[in-house]
């Protein structure tokens, strides 16, 4: 006799959402209504009424199935949570080491453009050259100017 086949990722999406069911307050609201129904039928109905005469012993079998299937699908919701978690953390890695490769090569790049610029003559660097050339050439014209005279002087007596 061969077992059924299952879809194991469709029996962990089906195990999950009981789990994430169990850990709401809607589910032990419902949980507690149940039980105290229970308790209340048990306790209050008639004899011949009663399905669980004996100190509740078929409520504690309900209870104990209920929790003996709750733990190993909660364990399997665990499982497949750990399992997304690893693959995300290996994700966050894989683009913070990019990510860090990145910003050292930009970094790289920025240091070369500093030396770079630090080579490449400025706005302010060329207006000062400039300034200073012109007060050379003025000087330079003045010592010209004054050397024609002093010949013009010594040719004209």
């Amino acid at each position: 006799m061969q077992l059924p086949r299952f879809d194991p990722e469709a029996f962990g999406r089906w195990s999950e959402s009981i789990a994430r069911y169990m850990g709401t307050a809607k589910f032990i609201v419902y949980m507690t209504v149940v039980i105290a129904a229970w308790f209340a039928w048990n306790t209050l109905a008639p004899e011949n009424l009663r399905f669980d005469p004996y100190t509740f012993t078929f409520l504690t079998l309900i209870l104990s199935l209920q929790a003996s299937y709750a733990a190993p699908l909660i364990l399997l919701a665990q499982n497949r949570q750990a399992d997304r978690d690893r693959l995300i953390m290996e994700e966050d890695r894989r683009r913070a080491a990019m990510q860090k490769a990145d910003t050292e090569f930009l970094a790289r790049e920025i240091a070369a453009l500093r030396i770079a610029l630090g080579e490449v003559a400025t706005r302010d660097f060329l207006r000062s050259e400039l300034s200073r050339l012109a007060d050379e050439l003025d000087e330079a014209a003045l010592r010209r100017e004054k050397r024609a005279r002093m010949e013009w002087e010594e040719e004209h007596p």
